[in-house]
């Protein structure tokens, strides 16, 4: 496999392929606050180098991580061999037509949020990122859908930028039945990155 780069979290070590997103602030803004009980079902959509399902995994009793990108899968797969973890089952697909038939108790989500155009015309690394005209097009749908698949007492993570409407992301949820909240925010000099709690009212 082509990896491009290794890193560190923690305990684990991850090898992140050269058409895999590279995990960023983004990405350790979610690291940084997974709290899963070992009860805990765990759902990581667009699970990348599979970072989050594997910091997940240590605490949850079990974890689903999805990803439209072939080489992502292959590489979460490899880093979860690598860091001994076995509670993960990975899917390759679009989650918006994946039937899982269960709900999570945590569902961990760094959607592609950035104002693009064209998108389904980028390749795997722009994938990751591009958001559509005003960045919300994966954003919405997964709003839309998000009660189906989270239980009575789940919780949602999300991250995104302040260039895609944060505050449209709060009303969006309240509307699909689902109380929501910044959790933190990272400042940056053209953006804020700001960490999305939902769950339900």
């Amino acid at each position: 496999m082509d990896f491009g780069k290794r890193i560190t979290f923690r305990q684990f070590n991850f090898s992140i392929h050269n058409n895999v997103y590279e995990p960023a602030e983004d990405t350790f803004l979610i690291a940084h606050n997974i709290r899963a009980s070992k009860n805990d079902i765990v759902l990581d959509i667009g699970t990348g180098c599979g970072i989050l399902a594997i910091i997940a995994s240590e605490q949850a009793k079990s974890v689903d991580a999805i990803d439209i990108n072939p080489h992502a899968i292959r590489c979460a797969e490899e880093n979860a061999k690598r860091n001994c973890v076995e509670n993960i089952d990975f899917h390759l697909g679009d989650f918006f037509k994946i039937n899982l038939k269960k709900v999570f108790s945590l569902i961990l989500f760094n959607p592609p949020y950035l104002p693009s155009s064209n998108p389904e015309k980028k390749n795997w690394l722009e994938k990751a990122w591009a958001g559509g005209k005003n960045g919300r097009t994966i954003i919405d749908r997964f709003i839309t859908d998000a009660p189906n698949f989270l239980s009575d007492v789940g919780q949602v993570l999300m991250v995104q930028s302040s260039l895609s409407d944060i505050s449209r992301t709060i009303r969006n949820f309240k509307k699909a039945g689902l109380g929501a909240r910044v959790r933190y925010i990272l400042s940056f000099p053209f953006e804020r990155i700001a960490l999305i709690e939902a769950s339900y009212l």
